[in-house]
């Protein structure tokens, strides 16, 4: 009987040296999933928020906000509706290539006590709500200071289930692309580039804001700006590393080579103004440090140190070209310049994807990250492909759904009212009253 005993005691201790299985809650996972949960919901709500409210004139600082603060309550009901079973569908149901089966309309498949691997399906779904979040909101930069707010709140509910939703499944939720073997561990073409084309499209296709190219128009607070920044870098954390959806040693990789990339960036992008114009600036450093990030996203979890500090730099150089061409050669007002640094970060990190992740590059390889690919040349048309598809299909679905929001209650405020400012047209109230 006391031998009995003795190994009722130690069965718990046995089993948690030998791990659990896949359908045994995770107590560490789960711990740092929901750290993670959290941090990516602080990228939006206050630090994405606070970066773009920074960067707009005065009388618009409100509607930013407010915009932000929106679209992270709408954007949670459409994903809990309709966004989720369309990205991920049904546990134990086999995908389509395009979208997911319809058997989670309102979660209605997901229990307390139901599993997603070995964190709580409840977990897994709201940390890519918060995904489903964060990307609408990083399109606010391109129609800032002149879009309604009923049409910007139609547009990202409309985009998220037509476009965010369909491409989340083609890379994560068992689609085409996952399946071809891209390499997207947290969202380069599903986050990135997606919000940067729409921004880019939005921006075309409601045309400039009053003024532009002709009348300056400075960020307000730089000081909002860069606590901002501060946060959004913080919460990266929880985009890349969470990603792993474990606390394992793919996690810690993956948020050593997220801060690496991003310290890159920032220094590559201030040398450049530095050099350039002779004064190194704030506003740059932190656009660098943004660059950086957005673009080892993708690589997060492929690739090694080495290699997320050469892309950290190459980021910090070819978006602050990007910016340049787009708003002084190409003369496209994408206010907050959303496609220069989200999308051709996003575009190049996943490129760059394929190329580190080969096990031929000594110390710029993945250093034991999930399986390398032995052809550079092979993965790399699966990253074009990946990169391609969602670039074209993003520009196409977002004009068409602009132009139907344009019909039904019109995209842009009248001249005299951005003359006022959206903070005092559309939500009578003042960022500031002093």
């Amino acid at each position: 009987m006391k031998l009995i005993q003795r190994i009722a005691l130690l069965a718990p201790i046995m089993l948690a040296s030998a791990g659990v299985s896949a359908d045994e809650l995770n107590g560490a996972d789960t711990a740092w999933m929901l750290t993670a949960t959290a941090l990516v919901l602080f990228m939006t709500i206050p630090g994405l928020s606070l970066f773009y409210a920074g960067l707009v004139r005065v009388k618009n600082v409100l509607s930013v906000l407010m915009q932000c603060f929106a679209l992270t309550c709408l954007m949670s009901l459409v994903w809990f509706a309709l966004g989720y079973t369309i990205a991920f569908g049904s546990d134990g149901v086999e995908q389509g290539k395009w979208i997911g089966d319809f058997g989670n309309m309102f979660f209605a498949n997901i229990s307390m006590d139901d599993m997603n691997g070995g964190i709580p399906a409840t977990l897994f779904a709201i940390f890519q709500m918060t995904f489903a979040i964060i990307t609408p909101a990083l399109i606010v930069g391109g129609f800032a200071e002149r879009m309604k707010f009923s049409a910007m709140l139609l547009f990202c509910t409309i985009w998220v289930l037509v476009v965010y939703s369909p491409i989340c499944h083609w890379v994560w939720g068992g689609g085409w692309l996952g399946q071809m073997g891209l390499q997207d561990f947290a969202g380069g073409t599903v986050v990135h580039i997606t919000a940067a084309v729409a921004a880019l499209v939005a921006a075309l296709v409601m045309g400039p804001r009053k003024g532009f190219g002709h009348t300056a128009m400075p960020p307000h607070n730089l000081t909002m700006t860069l606590t901002g920044a501060g946060m959004l870098w913080v919460g990266w954390f929880g985009f890349n590393a969470g990603s792993a959806v474990a606390a394992d040693n793919s996690a810690a990789m993956a948020m050593l080579v997220t801060h690496l990339s991003a310290s890159a960036g920032a220094l590559a992008w201030m040398t450049m103004e530095w050099v350039r114009h002779g004064k190194p600036s704030a506003l740059g450093i932190v656009t660098g440090m943004v660059a950086g990030l957005g673009t080892i996203t993708p690589a997060s979890g492929s690739v090694g140190p080495a290699a997320a500090v050469l892309i950290g730099l190459t980021a910090g150089v070819v978006c602050y070209f990007a910016t340049i061409s787009i708003k002084q050669v190409l003369k496209i007002d994408d206010s907050l310049d959303v496609f220069p640094v989200h999308g051709v970060g996003g575009a190049l990190g996943t490129i760059l994807a394929g190329v580190f992740c080969s096990t031929q590059l000594g110390i710029f390889s993945g250093n034991g990250f999930s399986d390398g690919v032995d052809s550079i040349g092979g993965q790399l048309m699966i990253q074009a492909t990946g990169v391609a598809a969602t670039f074209v299909y993003t520009l196409v679905a977002s004009f068409i759904i602009l132009k139907i929001v344009d019909m039904l209650v019109g995209l842009r405020v009248t001249g005299d009212e951005e003359t006022q400012g959206l903070d005092l047209v559309l939500h009578d109230e003042r960022g500031y009253d002093l």
